[in-house]
């Protein structure tokens, strides 16, 4: 079972909407590494078990992502404040004013509220 590490950053997102088993299954083959017979051990059932787990889990965060899209949201907030911040960055070794400075502290108070939310 080949591992897509995309799967880990969904779970980071949507983990606590899946059942505590199948959270648990995919924390400890994404984020612990654990094959899949470790895993079986841990939960004391078998490896077919644990794959079930894992499968139905992808799937349930991959439906999760399609419908809410936080993650995707999240990635394109995260590139729109790289791109103001040096937007900034470039206003500021410009202009010197008054009036720049102000725009300046509210265009820098905005950034830093947006990157408080993600």
């Amino acid at each position: 079972m080949g591992k897509d590490l995309s799967v880990s950053v969904l779970l980071d997102f949507y983990g606590d909407l899946l059942t505590p088993k199948q959270k648990d299954a995919l924390d400890l083959y994404y984020n612990q590494d654990l094959s899949l017979a470790e895993i079986a051990e841990h939960m004391d059932i078998s490896r077919q078990g644990v794959r079930d787990f894992i499968k139905r889990g992808e799937k349930q965060l991959f439906d999760f992502e399609g419908a809410l899209g936080l993650v995707r949201r999240s990635r394109q907030a995260g590139s729109v404040i790289g791109r103001m911040s040096r937007a900034l960055e470039q206003m500021k070794a410009l202009n010197s004013g008054a009036d720049a400075g102000k725009c300046i502290g509210q265009i820098e108070a905005g950034l830093s509220e947006l990157k408080d939310l993600i």
